[in-house]
């Protein structure tokens, strides 16, 4: 690509026209001389200072906010809108061919993206999938560092989903990435909101910072569609300019459910849209999946298809990895596995899965570190509140002492009759869980969900699976006896 057509629209360009072979704002990258370098200002890493080095390794231009004495330098005002704009346009703007749908909130999201994809495929398309599990193009899953990518990553992967033939991506839009310009020149055909509750104050600071962060992605979105259940999804509705419409499992929205019924394998209730009136069978537990649910056939609807046939594919369904996962255990208890991170997602599973169980609810929880400390107590609080009994024990320390985040997590508990254990080490935690499991307790595992790894000091990330961890615990069970 010639150096004119990449900065056409985007930047003023003085310097002779050249082929560019590439562009990154990674220093660490390998590429072949002739590539753009984009100076991006990160909290720990500076990358106007390596601009130099970056010229040493090939680089024909560098991109800057200031200037930095550089003869093949293009000075722009913020680099972070312009990388993305850029890796955009040198995958040829994949995202113009493409049907985007955005999903985004605190909880929700990955099963509304994955659950929509099925429905999609369902119908024969061909879709893509970005998101916190993993990547998708058509029937290939590939890894997912973040869950929103960075620009490179994520223009790249729109570029081999349409050379696949894609015609919809569908992808979670996080905080993080709206914040930081990650998304660049993508335009939504429908985004969906699901809620919003307390977490990832360690990047933004404040509730509202979060909720405006959330905001950014209705400013490029052509129809939006609403949680009015949640108070921020109602301040939306005052406060987001595109054509929108709502749903809700508690009240009448655009789209809502009328004659719930919850169950442990899952929620039945009858679909409304003003039109019709359907029954839907979706085999996920808890009211949180009624909205959930009602997120994906409302953006069927919006999308043109018939509500009726979202809800034959939907009833077709069988969960999603993860989040409210059964473990098969083949015993006389329940192991189930989810993400929940957040206060409110611990509360959402673990009442769901109380209101429908006959047993105990034993719930076994951590926290993750280098994270929002001010949620540690308040996931304790709500997994007292909504368990009969908790383990708690280490999530994903990273750098700080597991024991440190435990002793956060305990201050919640003050007060609180809930009986607990406090086991460190998240593999014995759960083979005591498993080894002490009584006739049909339910044994909520928590906050891994979809991961099969753990992230220790120095950012080491070793291989964990709930799901190899309780074959393991049952194995022993089944050698002792």
């Amino acid at each position: 690509m010639k150096l004119y057509d990449m900065f056409r629209d985007i930047a003023e360009v003085s310097l002779p026209d050249r082929e560019i072979t590439d562009v990154t704002s990674d220093t660490r990258r390998e590429l072949a001389p002739g590539f753009v370098f984009v100076c991006i200002k990160g909290n720990t890493f500076d990358g106007h200072n390596a601009a130099r080095d970056m010229l040493d390794k090939g680089a024909a231009v560098i991109v800057c906010e200031r200037d930095l004495g550089i003869e093949q330098q293009i000075i722009v005002k913020d680099t972070r809108e312009i990388y993305p704009r850029l890796c955009a346009r040198y995958f040829g703007d994949p995202q113009r061919s493409l049907k985007l749908i955005g999903v985004t909130g605190t909880n929700g999201k990955t099963t509304i993206t994955t659950v929509l994809k099925k429905v999609l495929d369902g119908f024969g398309k061909k879709v893509g999938l970005i998101g916190t599990c993993q990547n998708e193009i058509c029937d290939k899953i590939l890894p997912a560092v973040r869950t929103t990518p960075e620009p490179y990553e994520l223009f790249e992967l729109f570029r081999q989903m349409v050379d696949a033939g894609c015609e919809y991506a569908v992808m979670e839009a996080s905080s993080q990435g709206l914040e930081q310009k990650r998304l660049g020149p993508c335009k939504f055909a429908v985004g969906i909101f699901t809620n919003l509750t307390q977490d990832h104050l360690d990047v933004h600071g404040t509730m509202e910072n979060y909720y405006q962060a959330k905001k950014l992605m209705f400013d490029v979105t052509a129809q939006a569609i609403i949680n009015i259940d949640d108070f921020y999804g109602r301040r939306f509705m005052e406060e987001v300019a595109c054509p929108k419409n709502t749903y809700s499992a508690e009240t009448k929205a655009d789209f809502y459910a009328e004659d719930i019924l919850l169950s442990a394998s899952g929620v039945k209730y009858v679909y409304c849209d003003g039109k019709i009136k359907h029954n839907v069978d979706f085999k996920m537990p808890g009211v949180f999946n009624v909205s959930n649910s009602l997120a994906v056939i409302a953006c069927c609807e919006t999308l043109g298809f018939e509500a009726e046939a979202a809800i034959r594919q939907l009833n077709k369904m069988h969960g999603v990895r993860g989040r409210a996962e059964v473990v098969p255990t083949g015993r006389d208890f329940t192991v189930i596995c989810d993400y929940a991170h957040t206060p409110d997602a611990l509360e959402n599973v673990l009442s769901a899965i109380r209101n429908s169980s006959t047993g105990k609810v034993k719930c076994l929880f951590g926290c993750g570190g280098n994270r929002d400390a001010t949620k540690r107590p308040l996931m304790a609080a709500a997994a007292a509140d909504n368990a009969d009994f908790l383990i708690v024990t280490s999530d994903n320390p990273r750098n700080e002492d597991p024991e440190d985040i435990i002793n956060d997590i305990l201050k919640g508990l003050e007060g609180k009759n809930t009986p607990y254990i406090k086991i460190t080490d998240r593999r014995e935690a759960i083979h005591w869980a498993v080894k002490n499991a009584e006739k049909d307790d339910i044994i909520v595992l928590a906050g891994k969900g979809h991961e099969d790894y753990q992230i220790l000091a120095g950012g080491v990330k070793i291989h964990f699976d709930e799901r190899e961890v309780v074959a393991e615990a049952l194995a022993e069970c089944a050698a002792a006896n």
